[in-house]
């Protein structure tokens, strides 16, 4: 029996405030604003896409979690999101030239992947990379 495709995955950010968050996976990582609302004078909920990858972003009234500011007893869990990308250098590229400020450089690391890290408005930190 063939297993149905799972084509993505999304993950779910508290947010601040929406329209800067929206602003700033637009204006500075390059992402497609696919959804805001539920109406223009009330954005608390907004989703991004750009290829493959979409991420949902809410306010719901809380400060955001961001994995690496979390009390973790085992270890750490730097990521919030891993977005799969087949070119990382060429992605580096792109978002220096948006003056995209990086967490981690672009390098080959000990888990056998070549990408880098940012942090977005709100302190997730995403991971843009593959393995080598």
């Amino acid at each position: 029996m063939t297993k149905p495709e799972i084509s993505g995955i999304a993950p779910f950010f508290i947010v601040k405030n929406v329209p800067t968050a929206l602003s700033f996976y637009r204006d500075r990582l390059g992402f497609d604003i696919t959804f805001q609302g539920p109406d223009s004078d009330d954005i608390f909920f907004g989703i991004v896409r750009r290829g493959a990858a979409m991420i949902m972003l809410k306010d719901v009234g809380v400060d955001p979690m961001p994995n690496d500011t979390r009390n973790i007893k085992k270890g750490i869990a730097r990521w919030d999101a891993y977005l799969h990308v087949p070119d990382p250098d060429a992605l580096a590229a792109e978002f220096s030239s948006r003056n995209v400020e990086f967490f981690q450089p672009l390098k080959d690391d000990d888990d056998g992947l070549r990408g880098f890290e940012t942090k977005d408005a709100d302190g997730y930190v995403l991971f843009f990379g593959r393995p080598r």
